[in-house]
């Protein structure tokens, strides 16, 4: 075997262990009308050798290599890559509030089972409950028809009843609207001073 050969041996097999080692797949792109007799060809002329394992194929002229698409890529994630985020009471079905989660958070909440938000005004990952104890424990995350909007199905902890609010109230939708104004419907469960300290 050549010095040419080795070479391109070598390269074939530094890209294919990168590309196992991730989670990825090959993207054929630009692929040669007649692949076979391409592939003929001399390997230190044209480094068109392929290097196969399994249903993954790595080639290193017309095979680009690109990033598997996951469920965390299914999101709509806007221009801020963020998501808007519902969280409904489990029992109730109450919905109680509206945040936003960015990737690192909602892969959080996968991995945690507790809910994780992406605080705008902080800039970072905002574990709920992690000032007031009031924890949401996850038990089934949805994504609508549009892929824009995720629905979070929680278990409201650390106070009976739930408090959800930064108000102490159960729900952050506690105001309904009556005669041309916003009336409060729903009582403090518990003083929010006392809350956040």
């Amino acid at each position: 075997m050549g010095a040419d050969t080795r070479a391109a041996a070598a390269t074939i097999e530094t890209k294919r262990a990168k590309f196992m080692a991730l989670p990825q797949k090959a993207c054929v792109a630009n692929m040669p009308a007649a692949p076979k007799a391409h592939l003929t060809q001399n390997v230190s002329r044209s480094l068109t050798a392929v290097a196969a394992e399994g249903h993954f194929l790595l080639q290193c002229s017309w095979v680009t290599i690109c990033p598997m698409t996951t469920w965390i890529d299914e999101v709509s994630w806007d221009a801020a890559g963020l998501v808007p985020v519902i969280a409904q009471e489990h029992g109730s079905k109450d919905i109680l509030m509206f945040a936003w989660m960015n990737r690192e958070a909602l892969a959080k909440t996968v991995e945690t089972g507790r809910a994780v938000y992406f605080s705008r005004s902080r800039g970072r990952l905002w574990f709920k409950g992690e000032e007031s104890g009031h924890v949401q424990r996850v038990h089934e995350i949805r994504l609508d028809c549009d892929n824009d909007v995720v629905l979070l199905s929680v278990t409201q902890e650390g106070h009976d009843p739930g408090i959800a609010c930064h108000t102490g109230r159960h729900s952050c939708f506690f105001q309904k609207y009556s005669d041309g104004r916003w009336v409060a419907v729903e009582p403090v469960l518990k003083d929010p001073t006392s809350i956040y300290k």
